[in-house]
């Protein structure tokens, strides 16, 4: 007999197993791209690929950390009653804090585009949306995704998915939270804009740096 506690949990190390593939790092240190850690921000999310001047490998970096999370929703709904909003969380804990990279991983903004996209696609148009025109607006990453996540529970309770609004709201507190650093640099006027080469990145970073010594 299957203990009953059994596939629950199977569910939540499944999303958390998918979203804490570092796609990212793996497809830059494959493509001889350089280690991610150490270009730009340190990030290992899309726009710092992008940093390295291969646009093919951040397109294909977001659109894996994208997946990520939409599996891990389809795959918990499937296999649990209700389990497609813990496993999609999971998988953006996953993201976020994976164990590979000792708990340093990404901001987690397209795998909760994903995530969003997979529990409810009408927010998902939402969430891309906001994403889209903030980022282009103002030139700054951050800001897109920032945007975007705080969209995503907005945009459910507009759309009466009051069942999905908690889950959306948190983890909008997460992306804002692992976002911090961001928001501290926008108040200084020395966050990068997208775009910026890779050697520009790391001038900025470094003069972030200093100014936050000093």
């Amino acid at each position: 007999m299957t203990p009953p506690w059994l596939i629950p949990a199977f569910v939540l190390v499944i999303g958390y197993l998918l979203g804490s593939i570092p796609f990212g790092l793996l497809l830059t240190r494959f493509t001889g791209a350089g280690d991610l850690r150490k270009i730009g921000s340190g990030n290992i999310g899309a726009t710092n690929v992008l940093r390295t001047g291969r646009k093919g490998l951040a397109a294909a970096t977001l659109l894996l950390d994208l997946a990520k999370g939409a599996a891990a929703v389809l795959i918990g709904a499937a296999l649990v009653d209700g389990g497609g909003p813990v496993a999609g969380a999971m998988a953006f804990i996953g993201h976020c804090y994976p164990v590979w990279l000792r708990f340093a991983g990404g901001k987690g903004v397209a795998t909760m585009m994903g995530v969003i996209t997979a529990l409810y696609w009408p927010a998902g148009i939402i969430f891309a949306l906001v994403w889209l025109g903030a980022l282009f607006g103002t030139k700054w990453s951050s800001v897109g995704g920032m945007s975007a996540a705080v969209s995503a529970p907005v945009a459910m309770w507009c759309f009466g998915r009051l069942d999905l609004v908690p889950v959306a709201l948190a983890l909008a507190l997460i992306v804002l939270w692992r976002h911090r650093e961001n928001i501290a640099r926008l108040a200084k006027g020395v966050e990068p804009k997208v775009g910026a080469s890779k050697a520009r990145a790391t001038e900025e970073r470094a003069t972030e740096e200093r100014a936050t010594e000093e």
